[in-house]
């Protein structure tokens, strides 16, 4: 009979999964990408169909990648204390990248990306100090809503479509800075009650 006071410590720890894999790669890539898709809205000026659908195909294949990483992440077992930081951070630079370029080349409203941007970077920061404090907050099904409204939203803005659908773009980036504030002060809420 095998002594259980025999057995190293190596083989009842749980190995940590290495930074260097397949969903902190696709994250790194998404961050590295975000200065190329802004040259293309940029570039587009919302007036150029080619440059416009560039945009938007970068945009759609990024937001691929941002499902992705999370998806491989979780079903091998690969998340990693870099990608949950790295991977808010990439999608909020993307996010909030769209929203600045589309104000740029004069597309949207600048109170709509301040009232973004202020929400995002200001939940991202409280998510941060509380997995610092050991306790992990998942997404929401509003936060996802609030990620796909957005998601849709931008898109909508990228692609070259005719004036009459400017009005319906804009009612799903209105709806989309509705459920993005609601789901800031929720989370805000929910995070004192757990405390």
């Amino acid at each position: 009979m095998k002594d259980p006071s025999n057995s190293t410590p190596a083989a009842n720890s749980v190995q940590r999964p290495s930074n260097f894999n397949l969903p902190n790669v696709l994250t790194s890539l998404r961050i590295i990408f975000v200065p190329a898709f802004a040259w293309l809205v940029l570039t587009s000026q919302g007036q150029n169909n080619g440059w416009q659908w560039a945009a938007f195909i970068m945009f759609a294949l990024l937001m691929f990648t941002d499902k992705l990483d999370g998806d491989i992440a979780r079903k091998r077992g690969l998340i990693t204390e870099f990608g949950k930081i790295a991977d808010p951070i990439a999608d909020k630079a993307l996010m909030i990248t769209s929203l600045v370029c589309l104000n740029l080349i004069d597309m949207l409203p600048w109170w709509v990306t301040i009232l973004i941007v202020v929400r995002e970077l200001g939940i991202t920061f409280w998510r941060m100090v509380q997995l610092r404090r050991g306790r992990v907050v998942p997404a929401s099904k509003g936060g996802k809503l609030k990620t796909a409204l957005q998601t849709i939203a931008v898109g909508l803005y990228l692609l070259p479509l005719p004036g009459w659908m400017d009005i319906p773009s804009f009612v799903v980036m209105l709806a989309a800075v509705v459920v993005t504030v609601v789901t800031g002060v929720q989370y805000i809420i929910d995070g004192r009650k757990a405390n």
